[in-house]
Parts: structure tokens; sequence; C-alpha cells
């Protein structure tokens, strides 16, 4: 077994890709962005609830990255993260995966025991210090109430994170995977002196993670990009690294790239929608956290039955400029990969014939509307 640590660089962006069949195109946008000057890692990503939905395995996802860098001649690492994974999830991830993001969300707010907040806080008098931020914003204060509080509704989930990293690492070895700890799929987000309550109990736990992913303030709903200028200017002021999920906009892309090509394909970019419209309840509810649609703003799907093909790419694709763009459209299609996973080789074979269209859309989404933004340098843009 190697001995080398493996070590996160310091720009990476998450390839979410629920059907395995674009990586050739993610990676080219990675391509596109080292030829800016700018090095960002690509990491495919996959969770164990999209591979049961679709019927995939772990190891299809790894075996789609390696096939995608050896096409492209990327010399550069890549990794594939066992996304949001708990203990009873983790093992099929464990031989596939370099990267594993811990998910605990459902353990926050259990409350942790009296005395082990007490004993954490105890134990961390570098909390109640002023820690200044500069450009950032006003200096962080915490008291000592403050700290037992997140101390009290976060330690369950953080000694939760222990185990599951213990037990990865087990059976991968020491420093052979990435770790990352996701709470951001939960409905209050954590506040600062909450994050640092956190990072330090994750210490205590010895999980050497690399990055965090936490809830922030406000809506960041599935597919909807928003706030890169600003993510951009808070990472470049401190100096700080960055691992950017695009989530799962790339399946976007292939329905965006079927209703361009029109026909027969547009066709069934109108079938997913119609039966989307007819499950949204059950389709929605996984990620209701991260979604927020009016269905009162969602067309018929008689109308968009009768739609041509700019009218499906205009409601759907990301453009706020344009008028006939509609959030609650692409929320919905977002959360609707399992009617495409149902549709079989009627899905795929579409896609694989307009494999063209489909990666022009798949490469300029993610390098023009998310490594560009966030990650380049104003000359750039």
């Amino acid at each position: 077994m190697s001995t080398r640590s493996l070590r996160l660089p310091k720009y990476s962006i998450g390839v979410g890709d629920r059907f395995s069949l674009q990586g050739q195109a993610q990676l080219q946008a990675c391509v596109s962005a080292l030829q800016q000057g700018v090095e960002v890692i690509p990491v495919w990503n996959k969770s164990n609830r999209e591979h049961s939905i679709i019927g995939s395995a772990p190891s299809q996802m790894r075996l789609a990255g390696r096939v995608a860098v050896e096409m492209g001649e990327w010399t550069r690492p890549y990794f594939v993260d066992a996304d949001h994974i708990g203990l009873e999830t983790v093992d099929p991830f464990i031989e596939p995966c370099d990267f594993f993001t811990i998910d605990v969300a459902d353990k926050i707010g259990v409350p942790a025991d009296p005395d082990c907040v007490n004993e954490f806080a105890n134990r961390h008098p570098e909390l109640l210090a002023e820690i200044p931020l500069g450009s950032l914003g006003p200096a962080l204060k915490a008291n000592r109430a403050q700290i037992g509080n997140a101390a009290r509704k976060y330690l369950a989930a953080v000694y939760e994170a222990g185990k599951i990293y213990r037990y990865i690492e087990e059976r991968k070895g020491a420093g052979q995977f990435i770790s990352e700890i996701s709470m951001d799929e939960t409905d209050l987000p954590q506040r600062p002196i909450e994050l640092l309550v956190i990072l330090a109990a994750i210490a205590d736990e010895k999980i050497p993670i690399q990055t965090i992913a936490p809830k922030f303030t406000g809506r960041f709903n599935k597919g909807v990009d928003s706030l890169y200028a600003h993510i951009r200017a808070a990472i470049k002021s401190v100096g700080a690294g960055l691992h950017l999920k695009t989530a799962g906009t790339t399946w976007l892309e292939e329905v965006a790239g079927l209703a361009r090509a029109g026909g027969s394909a547009l066709n069934i970019a109108k079938e997913i929608y119609t039966q989307a419209y007819g499950q949204m309840e059950e389709l929605c509810k996984p990620y209701a956290t991260v979604i927020e649609i009016d269905r009162e703003q969602l067309p018929l799907p008689a109308v968009v039955k009768s739609w041509t093909s700019q009218q499906y790419v205009c409601a759907l694709h990301h453009d706020q400029n344009c008028r006939e763009y509609n959030p609650n459209l692409r929320q919905l299609l977002h959360v609707s990969f399992k009617i495409a996973a149902k549709m079989a080789d009627h899905f795929l074979d579409a896609v694989k014939s307009n494999e063209e269209i489909i990666a022009r859309g798949v490469t300029a989404n993610l390098f023009e509307r998310h490594i560009r933004p966030v990650f380049c340098e104003a000359s750039c843009f």
C-alpha cells in the first residue's frame, strides 16, 4: 500500500454525472481552466441515493472517470467521491472511491451528553478569544453559553462522523482517501461560531478533513447557480481553497441537449417533464431542504408538449435575463432523473445519439457557469 497521503489541490470541482456518460465533456471544462492558467481538479461524485435510483454502482463511476482521463490525456490528479454516505451505505464505495463525503446532517440537533458538552468547553478556551476577520467582517467573539449551545447541537453529529471516518480508515488505510464532512442538507444554517465549534470537535475526533460542506444562510436551491462572484471575491481575498460541487447540473444539460436536438429527442425531454409534473411530490420529497418550487408557476404538460426546442431550452436554461427562464421548471427537472432512469435505453440511446450537442452544453455549463466565475482571474471573464 502507498504511504503517500492523498491531498486535495487548492481548487477542485465535484462533477456529478447521473448516468456516467459525460466524463470527457466534464473533463474538457477542467482543461479549459488549465489553459487559462487555473488548475481545477475534477472529482466525480454520486451519492448512494442516486446510485439506488438509477441502478448503478460506485465502480461504474470510477470506470467512467478513468476512461475520461485516459481519453482526454489528463495528467493532473482526479478523484472519485462517495457522496453523502453513512455507516449503512458506505461499503460499496470503499474499494472504488478515494474521496468520502461523510454526511451527518441527520444527527444535527441530537442533544449531546451534558458532561461531554462541559468537557468540550473546558478543553477549548481558545474559542472564547476574539477572532479578527479583517476584510471579511466584524471580529467573532463567543461567550461560554454560545459555545455550550453549539456543542450541545453538533457534538453528536461530529461523533458520528468520527465513527464513519474510522470505519473507512480501517479499510482504506490512513492517508489513502480524502475526507469531507457534509452538514448542508438540513433546514438551519450553521453560523460562524457554530462552525468554529464543529471544526474544534472534528479535530478532537482526529478526522483529517480537507473540506467541509456547511449549510449556508439563505436558499441554495438545486440547479440554481448564484453568488459565485461573491464566493470568488471571498476566496481570493484570503487565499482560500474551495471544493465546489455542481449539484447534478450535468443531468440538466443532457435534458437541454435533447431539447435542442429537436425531433424525437425533444419529445423525450417533453415526456420527462410530463411525468415529473405528475410525480412531483414523490420526486421532490428527498430534496425538500434544497429545492423551492411554486407549483402555480409550473407550465402544464399540455403547454410544454406544444413547445419548440427554443421554448423548452429557454425555460430550462439558467439565464435570469431571459423572460422565459423558469426556475421552478428547472428545479423540478433537476430532481427528475429517476424518470429518465426508468426510460432506460430509450433515454440513454437518445443521449448517445446526440452526444456532440449535449457535450458542448456540458462543457460550457461547467466552465462558463461554474469554473470561470468562481476560480478564474478577472482577465478570464
